[in-house]
């Protein structure tokens, strides 16, 4: 596994996780579930399984550098890329392409997020290790999808094409289409025909097939980071870095090159994968009590309460009546009170909260 390296993509706010996920310290810092390691050092445990220490990268805004570094002592300083803006995951992986190039031009890449929960991760590391042998024989872009267990609005989704023939696999298909987050009628439509698969964000391929993508696909982010790859690893870096981050758009891996690109493969598994990005995903993951209730917190009382995520931490004592289908959640002098199924507007809540209040509190 010399040659392989992985990208974890680290920069994201997790506003959808607010106000727990804050901008000081994003979900991906914390553990959420309780489980004594945060989503960042769950993900680095889970591929350095695979991966030589030396062959990683964490991609993440600038502010979180220590915090990075304080999670994962067993990486240098190097090998934290610092994104002086958020402009989602293309220029992301751009800017590790293109330092991982420099050092090795026969890598493959493994590129995933760093807050996503697997709960199988044998499976996991099995199925990596059969993209990565697909790999050795074919230059192709490589996706894993899950298979759906439910209609679910809050994911993309992959519709498969064909089986391909690869070493008795019958789990890995030509991608026909990707489709961003469907309504409730159309991902039950999606379920129904049996051709569509979760889609999980990571991405594996070589460096040579990403950048030949990105040059197809993004040539305006290619050509920015390619006139600028003799900067990288010197005291010219940063400044590059921060040219380059205000003339490239924002736009994701999945809009910017697998949506168009036509070499597109993908693993079908299932490996206990969750998208933990909503507080409804928190709550189907976690153990709820006879009434449908997930509490977290040791100083709540509830009356007639079910169907409810409450997380109130620390001395605050927290006495709640008559909720059926709520998200109660405080933290840092914040608390919201929202119905589960209008989730989807706790990144309005955020702006609103931003505006009227100031960044302190988001």
């Amino acid at each position: 596994m010399n040659d392989t390296y992985c990208v974890i993509m680290a920069g994201g706010l997790g506003s959808r996780f607010w106000p727990l996920s804050r901008t000081a310290k994003p979900k991906q810092f914390m553990d959420i579930l309780g489980t004594g390691r945060t989503f960042m050092q769950q993900t680095y445990e889970r591929f350095a399984k695979l991966i030589p220490k030396e062959n990683f990268l964490v991609v993440t805004n600038v502010r979180y550098k220590d915090l990075v570094l304080e999670q994962l002592p067993a990486l240098k300083e190097e090998q934290v890329l610092l994104e002086p803006l958020r402009r989602n995951t293309a220029p992301c992986l751009a800017y590790a392409l293109h330092k991982i190039r420099l050092k090795n031009r026969e890598a493959k890449i493994i590129v995933t997020p760093s807050d996503h929960l697997i709960l199988k991760e044998e499976e996991f590391v099995s199925q990596l290790k059969n993209g990565l042998n697909f790999l050795n024989e074919k230059e192709r872009l490589l996706t894993l999808g899950i298979k759906p267990g439910r209609p679910e609005t809050r994911y993309g989704y992959i519709q498969i094409k064909r089986k391909s023939e690869f070493n008795d696999l019958d789990n890995l298909y030509k991608v026909k289409t990707f489709t961003e987050k469907p309504n409730l009628e159309m991902a039950k439509i999606f379920i129904e025909t049996g051709e569509f698969y979760w889609n999980s964000g990571i991405f594996v391929s070589t460096v040579g097939c990403f950048m030949e993508a990105f040059d197809r696909h993004l040539p305006d982010i290619s050509q920015t980071f390619l006139k600028g790859e003799h900067l990288l690893n010197t005291s010219d870096e940063e400044a590059f870095i921060k040219k380059a981050y205000s003339e490239c758009q924002a736009i994701s891996i999945d809009y910017g090159i697998m949506e168009k690109a036509t070499n597109v493969y993908v693993l079908t598994a299932d490996f206990g994968w969750s998208d933990l990005g909503t507080w409804g995903s928190l709550y189907e993951n976690k153990e709820r009590d006879n009434a449908g209730n997930v509490i977290e917190g040791d100083n709540i009382l509830t009356y007639d309460v079910s169907n409810c995520i409450v997380d109130i931490s620390g001395e605050k004592a927290a006495v709640i009546q008559g909720l059926d289908g709520y998200i109660v959640a405080e933290s840092n002098e914040t608390l919201m009170i929202c119905r589960l199924e209008d989730e989807d507007q706790i990144k309005k809540f955020v702006t609103d909260v931003r505006i009227k209040k100031g960044d302190s509190l988001v």
